[in-house]
């Protein structure tokens, strides 16, 4: 008989790989989901997936944008244009055959860079929104942004010897990445007090303590707005970001995929990496990420989204062509998606009355909860939370009792994953530990969306939970 496969048989990468977003917490959400769909008494009604930000997730009250799927549908099945032609709004059907003329059938691979009629939407989109050019053959379109931050990071990497400074708290995709392609993350802590503010001398230290361990630093990783954090950085601090670049080297990888998620626009506006670069007319190297997942569409199912290479060699851009290459083209529905993301509906337009109502609707949403949940999660006992200008996450830092930190220690796990494991036994409501992001030692966060409908009740159940924790480990 042949052996069989084991663990041991596989990649020794992988098993280093951790994903907290979908770890522990998740698993169990989803078996206590599976207890009630039997039938099971649980002290609550429905298990709540705070823990990811999936917008049109089950259980959520986030819409998908009339205007994406109508154009997705005649994308999909072209005969259905003569079936609504006098029905669906003009540019609906002006959009779908432009695009039906470019691509043809969805099924069909396209240029393994991404459609280029799209690609060049992509570019104009960008400058305008930046005041400077940009060119089509630098965008690669790709199956949502993590598919571009994988791709880059393993040809950034020489395994073992090249650091990518990661911000501490991280999404966890950077540090499961560097795990698969034996990456070194050298975190950077963000200033919790100032608002989860980025700190130049933070990355100093960072970049000066992987040298002296022997440790080249090869990339410089920014979210921005940030997730867990939900700030937002402005452009003077940009500006010294993109000089600390240039001084040591830094290839800069600019996550923007919450760029459209901004919940107070007017005193804190978002500003593009490649808008600073351009701006210093500096010679970094700069990759700059987006996607469909998140904004108001948050179309995560679809996968799409781009990158776009500044100040990037023609030899390196054919190596990252080579390598897209191998996987044929992203997702067709994913390109579409891109190109409804960047061209929405203009005013004048048909269809506009209704695509400014539903993107409307969502931003208040998404800032009314993220005012409220921050100030009553700020009203607990031994609980602080910044209030995010942007992004989809409230990241409350939480002091825990002795106790709790002991039992903690007794069942082998983080004293922020206790806390979630209970709050979740409790409430059914998953959240994802701080320890899943990194925080500094001694310290207990976790990150909750903001997209959950029915605030009230679900912010009232994480207080009742929350006083009764300390209450059970003699908190209060």
């Amino acid at each position: 008989m042949p052996s069989s496969l084991t663990v041991a048989d596989l990649n020794p990468a992988v098993l280093n790989v951790q994903y907290a977003v979908r770890g522990e917490l998740a698993i169990k959400a989803e078996d206590l989901r599976n207890q009630l769909e039997l039938g099971q008494q649980l002290p609550f009604k429905r298990v709540i997936n705070s823990n990811i930000g999936n917008p049109q997730q089950k259980g959520l009250d986030q819409p998908p944008i009339t205007f994406w799927r109508q154009v997705a549908a005649l994308m999909e099945y072209p005969p259905l244009l003569e079936l609504v032609q006098d029905k669906w709004p003009s540019d609906v059907l002006a959009r779908a055959k432009e695009l039906q003329e470019e691509i043809g059938s969805v099924g069909a691979y396209t240029h393994s860079k991404g459609i280029p009629l799209i690609r060049k939407h992509v570019a104009k989109f960008i400058a305008e929104r930046d005041g400077y050019p940009s060119d089509p053959e630098d965008i690669f379109l790709t199956g949502g942004a993590s598919a571009g931050v994988s791709l880059l990071l393993n040809v950034l990497i020489h395994p073992h010897e090249t650091g990518i400074l990661i911000p501490i708290p991280q999404y966890p995709l950077y540090t499961a990445t560097l795990a698969q392609f034996n990456g070194v993350p050298l975190p950077y802590h963000l200033s919790e007090p100032d608002g989860w503010s980025t700190s130049i001398s933070e990355i100093e230290s960072a970049v000066t303590k992987a040298q002296k361990e022997g440790i080249k630093p090869r990339a410089l990783v920014i979210i921005n707005p940030g997730n867990p954090t939900g700030s937002l950085l402005d452009l003077p601090t940009m500006e010294a970001i993109v000089t600390l670049c240039e001084k040591h080297n830094l290839v800069l990888l600019a996550d923007e995929v919450y760029q459209f998620n901004l919940h107070q626009p007017n005193t804190h506006p978002f500003h593009s990496f490649k808008k600073a670069v351009r701006k210093l007319n500096s010679p970094i190297q700069l990759i700059s990420f987006h996607s469909i997942s998140k904004g108001v569409a948050g179309e995560c199912g679809r996968r799409g989204g781009y990158f776009e290479c500044t100040n990037i060699s023609e030899d390196v851009r054919a190596i990252l062509y080579k390598m897209v290459s191998v996987g044929l083209c992203p997702p067709v529905s994913g390109q579409i998606g891109v190109d409804c993301m960047i061209r929405p509906p203009k005013e004048g337009e048909p269809s506009y009355p209704q695509y400014k109502q539903e993107t409307d609707v969502t931003h208040a949403a998404l800032a009314h909860r993220t005012k409220l949940m921050a100030a009553r999660l700020n009203g607990l006992p031994g609980v602080s939370c910044v209030d995010s200008p942007g992004a989809l996450y409230l990241h409350p830092k939480i002091e825990l009792p002795v106790a709790a930190v002991k039992a903690a220690e007794q069942l082998g796990k983080q004293p922020d994953t206790l806390y979630a494991l209970e709050l979740l036994e409790e409430t059914g409501i998953c959240v994802v530990p701080g320890s899943g992001f990194g925080q500094k030692d001694g310290e207990y966060h976790y990150r909750l969306t903001c997209l959950c409908p029915g605030v009230e009740d679900y912010v009232g159940a994480l207080e009742s939970f929350h006083r009764k924790f300390l209450e059970k480990y003699g908190g209060l």
